[in-house]
């Protein structure tokens, strides 16, 4: 949409749609939900070659305009991230159907019967930059959870964006459900923001996916519930106890196999006492993928080429090939140190001792936490949700990735025959 339009007037239009398809859908059975799911997912496989033409499109534009090579990474798609895109759905299809799940019915001394029952949120507004893959993502969760979406992407994948709501809409009249329940701004203008995220008589909860900036923009602006992280710090702590082998390959992993990603390691805890045996080879390691290395005093007396690390290092999220190193006495160091540097995102020990894990385990304040495994399995397609709509540092009211059951509330329900209250 290039045309001027009053972005005041649209956005309103797009929320009175919203609202009206979220009582809709809070009345549809499974069965249409999971239809509309695994028609989208057939409509991507066979739109692919429009899906890439429409992506490079977005690619091109985004190189023309020097974005660096780990966002170019996140708006790229490729057969098998239109595939992933695909199973997705399908896994979220497959998912049981929390809308309408009663539990904790009991009897009250009174006769009467009190239980909660599981209801959509409403509308959700997810507002996201670059990764187009987050199009189907929220689209599918929100759709099988009972509420309408309006979904703002980023400039940079307006036309993967549209590409993939084509598809989406394909899925929805195949199985009989009105667009709306899932509208995507087609404004690139910044103020559709704005809107979206001060219309409380439309929309329930805002989610934004991306960059630090945009989402201190929406948590200090928003006058819709915010579900959000700031960013992700995430650290892997080498204890003295740990396996080597088993450390050296996940501390490898959770920094290189995907860069500009939330859930990726950027500061790596050794022990002091295991770290002469660990760290030349995971420097050797760095070195071979191109990561810059940035280092503690004692880090750099056993990797002498490598950057000194400054104190805001530790506090950094590069998103790009670059890690911090730190050598640490022990693991409540270690723990001190992620209290007072991380983000609450994801934190991993790795570790053979069963007392050591459990107190990582116990003590780490973070919406994910890992014993002998890399940070990079923080995803809600990991843990079995199907995909993810965000992952929330928050702790009300969902925390970590948010699937379905995230994205809804509960309603106490009462059942009496005739009962009053004396």
């Amino acid at each position: 949409m290039d045309v001027k339009i009053d972005i005041k007037q649209y956005m309103q239009q797009l929320g009175r749609q919203a609202r009206e398809a979220s009582r809709l859908l809070a009345r549809t059975p499974t069965a249409p939900k999971d239809h509309a799911l695994l028609a989208t997912a057939d409509a991507l496989l066979e739109r692919q070659a429009e899906l890439l033409a429409e992506n490079k499109k977005d690619i091109d534009a985004g190189a023309a305009k020097g974005l660096g090579a780990a966002l170019l990474d996140r708006l790229e798609l490729n057969e098998a991230r239109i595939e992933a895109m695909a199973e997705g759905l399908r896994q979220i299809a497959a998912l049981p159907d929390p809308v309408g799940e009663i539990a904790d019915m009991h009897y009250r001394p009174s006769g009467i019967q009190v239980g909660k029952m599981r209801v959509p949120l409403g509308v959700i507004g997810i507002i996201y930059e670059s990764r187009p893959n987050v199009t189907a993502d929220a689209a599918a969760l929100c759709l099988k959870s009972g509420n309408a979406a309006i979904l703002r992407g980023g400039s940079e994948a307006r036309y993967s964006n549209q590409a993939i709501a084509a598809c989406i809409h394909d899925g929805l009249k195949a199985a009989g459900l009105p667009q709306q329940v899932v509208q995507v701004v087609e404004t690139t203008d910044r103020a559709a923001v704005g809107e979206l995220i001060t219309m409380q008589e439309y929309v329930d909860v805002i989610v934004p996916r991306g960059g630090k900036g945009l989402i201190e923009r929406v948590s200090a602006e928003a006058r819709v519930p915010v579900i959000k992280h700031l960013h992700g710090i995430c650290h892997v702590y080498i204890d003295d106890k740990a396996d080597v082998g088993k450390a050296i390959k996940v501390a490898f992993n959770a920094k290189t196999h995907r860069y500009g990603v939330c859930n990726a390691m950027e500061t790596l805890l050794v022990n002091e006492r295991i770290a002469a045996e660990v760290l030349p080879e995971l420097g050797r390691l760095y070195a071979e993928k191109g990561v810059e290395l940035r280092g503690c005093e004692a880090t750099r007396a056993i990797l002498p080429g490598i950057n000194a690390a400054s104190e805001q290092d530790w506090d950094e999220e590069y998103l790009a090939p670059i890690l911090s190193i730190r050598i640490v006495e022990d693991l409540d160091a270690a723990i001190e140190h992620i209290h007072r540097h991380g983000s609450g995102h994801t934190e991993s020990i790795m570790t053979e001792d069963l007392g050591h894990a459990r107190r990582f385990l116990a003590e780490v304040d973070a919406s994910s936490v890992m014993l002998n495994a890399s940070t990079r399995f923080a995803d809600g397609f990991e843990y079995g949700l199907g995909a993810e709509i965000g992952i929330s540092t928050d702790k009300i009211h969902v925390r970590g990735p948010v699937g379905l059951e995230g994205l809804t509330s509960q309603k106490y329900i009462v059942v009496g025959d005739g009962h009053i209250r004396e």
